[in-house]
């Protein structure tokens, strides 16, 4: 059950479901492994293709502020952008198949875990954090789920011919499990950080998710609760060693295992490297920089408004912080240059993988402690207004960010004077800064049914307005049919019980 830098052992046979197979302690372990990469934690972590994103990078399209270079081929970026999804269900039905299919068959293996573990000898201990680990998956799962689809059908129990054909169940159901699984998971798993717990899931993971789902929920006194669990956990901000190359971003950017970082997917050279992600910093004329990947491409590239979220002065709109805009080849003196309004996605960025093996090593991070300071933040002023404690969080985040030398204190002091709506749009802007490649700008848009429109003439400068009748930054209008994906036709062909999304074919 522990490891120190060793991956999880995943048996090819970990990918069987039946109950029967569950008879001995390391079946079980290696089922429960399973869950780490595959069905939700893949598809947003895992670049398999040189021409698009982990399929949660695709609503960020939706607001128009990011755009895909080879869009042309990947359709349902260009069709999330332009927000006309509900003409082209057939073309992106592959994308809700990836989705829909993987995360139920985690489910699946999550549901035969949790209910053939109790039957199996083995120590009680292990017993226990097992059935909590698959817990936790179910609930990342079915909140993924229910995100991108809305109601989806509820499944507790592992399949069999007698529920082939389920129907779906409204969310708020959905919603009710996803929270039992939680806080279930929240009691019985090791109160430690991730990477001390050998990368396996903890108490403060499953915390980090439930406030998660308890601000999509806009349940504000349960989010408050369990961002404070995380935020009084072990984990701690990292800070800026300078302001260049060994700042806070550059560190998250470049080095796994940091105290900050709640939940991440674990990448190694040689067991399961990170595939593509490396070349998504750059434009495809990097081609001709390197050599050691045959294509770059932008998937996920902001276009000059979304960078203007940022005041000039802010240490993460710098350079080679979280984008960047020029590059040379240490090994061979030539330089990319981004394409006038491509800036390139920094964050992406690892420099062994890039100029050495074609092999990226870095981990990706679901969750950071950041994240939590900025709900907790939130949830105290939407709850409470804007108290000293809820500035103190969000000054902390600030304050990392800031190049004028400005104190917490002085910082909090001009977060105080802020009116109680003044305070959560900033709290939700400040989220925007914070996670600008993190793919969660649309959650947030669903979250808070508010639009972030970012000057296109004055840096940092942000209003909201009701993100249904919004204009995207690429010229759509928002309706409410743009809130979910559609069903996928096949699913719908092979389930007569299942019922399209408003707004899209079901044929």
């Amino acid at each position: 059950m522990t490891s120190c830098n060793d991956f999880l052992d995943e048996s090819p046979k970990s990918a069987l479901t039946e109950v029967d197979y569950y008879k001995t302690e390391a079946q079980a372990t290696a089922n429960v492994n399973y869950l780490y990469r595959n069905g939700a934690p893949r598809r947003i972590s895992y670049a398999s293709s040189a021409y698009i994103g982990p399929k949660a990078s695709i609503t960020g399209m939706l607001t128009g502020y990011f755009s895909n270079s080879y869009e042309g081929q990947e359709v349902v970026c260009k069709y999330s952008r332009l927000l006309t999804r509900q003409q082209h269900t057939n073309e992106i039905s592959d994308t809700s198949d990836d989705i829909w299919d993987n995360c139920y068959n985690a489910i699946n293996v999550a549901n035969n875990a949790i209910a053939s573990i109790p039957n199996i000898t083995m120590d009680s201990g292990t017993a226990a954090q097992l059935t909590a680990e698959a817990m936790f998956f179910r609930a990342f799962n079915y909140f993924y789920l229910v995100k991108t689809f809305g109601d989806v059908p509820l499944l507790l129990e592992p399949s069999n011919l007698e529920n082939l054909y389920p129907e779906r169940t409204a969310s708020a159901q959905v919603y009710t499990q996803i929270e039992s699984d939680l806080k279930a998971a929240v009691d019985a798993l090791p109160a430690k950080t991730f990477a001390a717990n050998g990368h396996r899931i903890t108490k403060y993971v499953a915390a980090m998710v439930l406030a998660d789902v308890y601000f999509h929920q806009g349940d504000y006194a349960n989010a408050k609760t369990y961002s404070k669990m995380v935020i009084d956990s072990p984990h701690s901000l990292t800070a800026n060693t300078d302001m260049s190359g060994s700042s806070a971003f550059n560190q998250l950017r470049s080095t796994d295992d940091l105290d900050e970082v709640i939940y991440a997917q674990e990448y190694d050279e040689s067991i399961s490297n990170s595939s593509w992600w490396p070349t998504y910093a750059f434009s495809s004329s990097a081609t001709a920089v390197f050599g050691t990947y045959s294509i770059f491409e932008r998937v996920y590239g902001p276009i000059d408004q979304f960078l203007n979220v940022y005041p000039t002065d802010d240490l993460r709109i710098q350079p080679n912080q979280f984008f960047h805009w020029n590059y040379t080849n240490p090994n061979n003196g030539k330089t990319w240059t981004a394409p006038d309004g491509q800036a390139g996605c920094w964050y992406y960025y690892d420099e062994n993988a890039v100029l050495n093996t074609g092999k990226g090593t870095k981990d990706w991070n679901f969750y950071r402690l950041a994240e939590a300071y900025l709900d907790y933040a939130e949830s105290i002023a939407q709850t409470d207004g804007v108290t000293d404690e809820a500035a103190t969080y969000l000054a902390k985040i600030q304050v990392r960010a800031n190049m004028n030398g400005e104190t917490e204190d002085q910082i909090k002091a001009g977060l105080l004077a802020l009116s109680k709506q003044e305070f959560i749009e900033t709290c939700w802007t400040e989220r925007i800064r914070e996670f600008p490649l993190e793919f969660k700008i649309w959650d947030d848009c669903v979250r808070t049914m508010k639009f972030p429109v970012i000057s296109a003439t004055n840096p940092g400068e942000v209003t909201y307005v009701n993100l249904i009748g919004a204009q995207n930054a690429a010229g759509a209008t928002f309706k409410e049919t743009d809130l979910v994906f559609p069903i996928s036709l096949n699913e719908l062909q092979r389930n007569p019980n299942l019922t399209q999304n408003a707004g899209y074919a079901s044929k």
